[in-house]
This record gives structure tokens, C-alpha cells and sequence, in this order.
């Protein structure tokens, strides 16, 4: 009648011959696909398919009268990632640098030199028998000699060239016939959020040299005030890039690279709070360019002047952008000036104190960033500058001369 209603003697030895024939089936399926793949495996690695190579090392004989001789194989893996090709790309570029001042007072030699700390940098040019090397201003503060160390061990006396206490970068100059790797910029106005980066530099100096940490964009255009004379006031927005990759003492001055291997930051500094982790912080490499270049060709920064004192809209409350500055109510963006210093050019150009400027050379500025980073990176001394901006609620044009004298 069917398969339920068989009652024959037979019935039940054949359904266990069955299953046993099923799990033998499938027991030397699976040895014969496990071989497969062990066979399919090297050809794979040789062909490239996969993202390692296999290497064996045979050593020894087999034979039959002495078992003990046995064929011993050592496999190594040959990895070959986008994270392992850029740290291969730039590591070796990446230097440590050592701060040597006098020795204190308790040393044994009243005429010897101590490091006084230590820190990374990055070699971004090589020009004939000379080499430069862009780091952070703190970390060549007070030094009396300068020392770099390249990732071989060599260690070459350093130059230097020019410091900016505003941006912290500092550059030096080395003898460049040990330098065999030079960095490459990339661009930090394409980076997303999200855009796996990676951290090289020397934390705790000489210890953990060039080590490396991986992590991801997790902030662009962050402002961190800066205080520059310790006197409690913030006298600068310091723009940097926040990662999570880890950036410990000694990696300040180092490089913050993407997968393609290009520095897109100077790794600057870090926020250790005990409630804070995994906040890095790394200077823009557009925005370090034109310091770089300033302080390699004259040894300071030539800066463009406007004699403005500045505030960006947006941190003004909503109550007096109306009542002060008179903004239009769909206008909530914008520099306004708290400050024009006399006979300066924003003077001589007609500005006044809670004008708001919202358009530079037919760039809209949102907030003191846009401004300074037109005026740093876009303007030179002399150059002529048009601006639009809102004066008790009225759009107005005006354009200035810009001098070279003080920092906005």
C-alpha cells in the first residue's frame, strides 16, 4: 500500500543498510572535497587569487625502513592588503626625532646633553644632498640640538629651518644621503567620514618605534581652541581631522596616511581625559601645505592680514544675530567682527565692528575656518580681496588690500 504500510521481515535490515550507506557516502564526500582544496590551494596562491602566498620548506626523507624519517613542511603566509601595501609605502618615511637640550642640574657632567623628549616626523622631500622633514612645533620646543632617527637606526643631525606656534609644525632639514623613502601628500578635502586611515609614529620614542594603527575617519573640520601664552584665553581655532586610530605620546608629528599610502595628516595631538577615548587628533595636510612651504623657503609664516578680530556666526545666539547684527532671518552663517584695528586694511576698506561677511572672492564663508582657510591658503600678501557682507541687515560689497603683518 506504500512505505507506511510495508509490514514485510525485511523492512528494517534494508533501512539500516541504507543509512549506513548514505553517512559512508557522505563521510567520503567530505575527505575528497577536503583534498580538493588542500590540492586546489598552492595553485590558487601561485595564480594570485588569493590575498597570501604559500611557501613550503621540505626537509628530510621518507622511508620505509626508519619511520622517524619523516617529510617536515613549513608553511609561511606572504599578506598583501591595501592596509599592509600603504604602511609599505610610506612607514620608512616616517622618522623619530629627538629633542636634546642641556642636562639638568643633578647630572653627573655639567657639560653633557640629554634628550629631553621625543617625538615623529615625516620626510616629504628630498632635494639633491637635502632632505626635509615636517614634524609638530612642540615637539622641537627648547631644543638645543635636533637628532633624526630614520627606521633602520641611523641617526642624523637635524636643522631647523622654521616653527609656527599657531599650527604647531615645525620643519628641518637632514643630510639626505641615508634617505631612501619620501612621502607623498594626498588630499585631505576628499576624505569621508568613515575612510579607514592609518596612524605611523613613535609612541614612548625608541621603545615602540614605527609602529603602526589602523582605525577611520571619525570627524573632518573639528576646531580645538588653542590657548598660545597660557594666559587662559583662547587666542586660536586650531582645524584638525578626528581619528580613532590610537595616537600616544611620541606619535605627535607623525603621519596619518589613507589606503592609497598618502599622508593626509600630521598627527598633533591627543585628548586625555579619563572620560575621553579614542578621540586623535591629526592637522589637515591642505591646510599644513602652505605653512610648510612658508617655513621651509623663510623660516616663518607669511601669513595675509585683514586687522579684524573675528567670531563665527553660528556661535552666536539666535537672540542677537537679530537685535546686534541685524541678520536677514534665512541668514545663519557668516564671520562677524567684533574688532577692526585702525588703518588696517579691512579699515581702509570700510569695514566696521559687527559687520558680518558671508562671501569672499565669490566663495561663501560659513564660520572663521572658511575664512582663514581662504585667506591662508587661497590669498598672498598684496593680493586684492572682494567681499560681500551684511551690515543692519543689508547685503553690501567692498573689496582690500591685504598687508602682512599680524595673525587674525
Amino acid at each position: 500500500m506504500g512505505y507506511y504500510d510495508d509490514h514485510s521481515p525485511n523492512r528494517n535490515r534494508e533501512r539500516k543498510g541504507n543509512r549506513g550507506g548514505f553517512f559512508l557516502a557522505s563521510f567520503v564526500g567530505a575527505i575528497v572535497g577536503a583534498g580538493a582544496v588542500l590540492i586546489a590551494i598552492p595553485t590558487l596562491s601561485n595564480q594570485g587569487v588569493l590575498p597570501y602566498k604559500i611557501e613550503s620548506d621540505q626537509t628530510g626523507t621518507n622511508t620505509n625502513t626508519n619511520p622517524k624519517n619523516v617529510v617536515h613542511k613549513q608553511v609561511s603566509y606572504d599578506v598583501k592588503t591595501d592596509t599592509t601595501n600603504a604602511v609599505e609605502k610610506t612607514a620608512d618615511a616616517v622618522v623619530g626625532i629627538n629633542n636634546i637640550q642641556s642636562s639638568s642640574f643633578w647630572s653627573d657632567s655639567t657639560n653633557s646633553d640629554e634628550a629631553a623628549g621625543t617625538g615623529s616626523g615625516v620626510i616629504y622631500k628630498k632635494v639633491g644632498n637635502r632632505a626635509f622633514v615636517v614634524t609638530n612645533d612642540h615637539v622641537v620646543e627648547g631644543a638645543k640640538k635636533l637628532e633624526v632617527s630614520l627606521t633602520d637606526g641611523t641617526k642624523i643631525s637635524a636643522k631647523l629651518l622654521g616653527s609656527d606656534i599657531w599650527t604647531d609644525l615645525a620643519v628641518l632639514e637632514i643630510d639626505a644621503s641615508k634617505v631612501k623613502k619620501v612621502a607623498e601628500f594626498g588630499d585631505s578635502d576628499s576624505l569621508k567620514m568613515g575612510e579607514p586611515v592609518i596612524a605611523i609614529g613613535n609612541p614612548l620614542g625608541a621603545t615602540f618605534s614605527g609602529s603602526v594603527t589602523q582605525g577611520i575617519i571619525s570627524g573632518l573640520k573639528r576646531t580645538i581652541p588653542i590657548d598660545i601664552n597660557q594666559d587662559g584665553v583662547i587666542d586660536w581655532q586650531s582645524e584638525v581631522l578626528q581619528t580613532d586610530a590610537a595616537i600616544n605620546p611620541g606619535n605627535s608629528g607623525g603621519a596619518l596616511i589613507n589606503m592609497a599610502g598618502q599622508v593626509i595628516g600630521i598627527n598633533s595631538m591627543k585628548i586625555a581625559q579619563q572620560a575621553v577615548e579614542g578621540i586623535g587628533l591629526s592637522i589637515p595636510i591642505n591646510s599644513a601645505k602652505p605653512i610648510i612651504n612658508d617655513l621651509e623657503q623663510f623660516g616663518s609664516v607669511k601669513r595675509p592680514y585683514m586687522g579684524v578680530d573675528l567670531k563665527s556666526v553660528s556661535e552666536i545666539p539666535a537672540y542677537y544675530q537679530e537685535e546686534a547684527l541685524k541678520l536677514p532671518r534665512d541668514v545663519n552663517y557668516g564671520v562677524a567682527l567684533r574688532q577692526v584695528v585702525p588703518n588696517s586694511p579691512a579699515s581702509q576698506a570700510g569695514l566696521k565692528e559687527l559687520d558680518v561677511i558671508v562671501e569672499m572672492d565669490g566663495q561663501k564663508i560659513n564660520d572663521v575656518i572658511d575664512l582663514r582657510k581662504h585667506l591662508y591658503q587661497k590669498k598672498k600678501i598684496g593680493d586684492h580681496m572682494k567681499i560681500k557682507f551684511y551690515r543692519e541687515g543689508k547685503i553690501k560689497e567692498t573689496s582690500l588690500t591685504l598687508s602682512g603683518e599680524k595673525l587674525q
